[in-house]
């Protein structure tokens, strides 16, 4: 079974006159009106495509360029991030790693200068943006116990509804967080059944396949790449990975990486939303950018591939 998606493909924010949406692969005609709105001071045409069946979830990942503790500039470009994805329609928004703070924390005294409660006022502030949307971000928290957390949050408009400690840390990370002690949460939400992670946890597949086994329709991750080499014309190690989780559990896939250079460290740019068949259907591309893709959560229901072929059912638990 394959899905049915329109992927639009590097909306990023740039004096371009005109942006518009390349469909690929919908059912029907696309509606005939346009949308218009307003990101900045530049105007972009949508064709709208509705209406969708219930289960079509449009995924907007953000890819912004957060300033090392610039808590209130970072907090402000959120903002309107989320305005503008929710503009295009998307139900389900998906921010950077640490995105309220930066990542390239000089030790745990940095990183607590920036740290926040769920009770944060910030969050109330996403809420506000979010209407009717579901939004998934990263931030640095601080826990009840006084520990630093590196952490995602899931927000809609009635406030926070769920939050996440990232269980497997990168690198210097151990020298500033405490690692989670619980599994990602499966969320039900409106737009669909979320499980969010943060960065890391993706190359773990016993982590992602325990939450498919949970219901997962959609990975929403949250992450920082920092960029590696690769042969010319390779996708990102870790999106290559990304694609293997979609495609071994019949999931849908979104990762917001962030742009830009901090404190020297270059990153990968690597936002990408990837179908439950394991391929990418949208990317933001080099810079700050947006990626948006609707997909079909329904078609994760179906872990068949062919008449004899299940992804849950073939495993061998009787042996591992």
């Amino acid at each position: 079974m394959s899905t049915t998606t329109i992927a639009w493909f590097s909306l990023p924010w740039r004096p371009w006159a005109c942006v518009k949406p390349c469909a690929v692969a919908y059912p029907g005609a696309m509606a005939e009106s346009n949308v218009q709105f307003w990101l900045g001071q530049t105007v972009h045409d949508v064709h709208a495509g509705f209406p969708y069946s219930s289960t079509m979830v449009r995924i907007a990942c953000c890819q912004l360029e957060p300033t090392i503790g610039g808590l209130a500039a970072n907090a402000e470009l959120i903002e309107a991030q989320i305005r503008a994805a929710v503009q295009v329609g998307a139900n389900v928004i998906v921010l950077p790693e640490l995105a309220t703070s930066g990542y390239m924390f000089a030790d745990a005294d940095e990183a607590r200068a920036t740290a926040l409660t769920l009770t944060d006022p910030a969050f109330a502030k996403w809420s506000a943006a979010a209407d009717d949307s579901i939004v998934i971000g990263g931030f640095c928290e601080l826990g009840d116990d006084a520990r630093l957390y590196n952490s995602s949050v899931v927000v809609d408009a009635d406030g926070v509804v769920a939050s996440y400690r990232k269980t497997h840390l990168w690198d210097r990370e151990k020298l500033i967080f405490t690692p989670g002690g619980a599994l990602p949460p499966v969320v039900k939400t409106k737009h669909g059944a979320i499980a969010v992670m943060v960065c890391y946890d993706l190359e773990f597949g016993e982590l992602t396949r325990r939450v498919a086994l949970d219901g997962a329709e959609l990975i929403a991750a949250p992450v920082n790449w920092p960029l590696f080499p690769r042969p010319e014309g390779e996708h990102p190690g870790e999106v290559i990975t990304a694609m293997s989780t979609a495609r071994t559990n019949k999931v849908a896939v979104a990762c917001c990486d962030r742009a830009g250079v901090e404190r020297g460290q270059q990153w990968t740019e690597g936002t990408a939303i990837i179908d439950p068949d394991g391929w990418v259907v949208a990317s933001a591309g080099a810079g700050a950018g947006m990626a948006v893709a609707d997909i079909d959560l329904a078609v994760t229901h179906n872990k068949t591939l062919t008449e004899f072929v299940d992804l849950l059912a073939d495993r061998r638990v009787d042996l591992y």
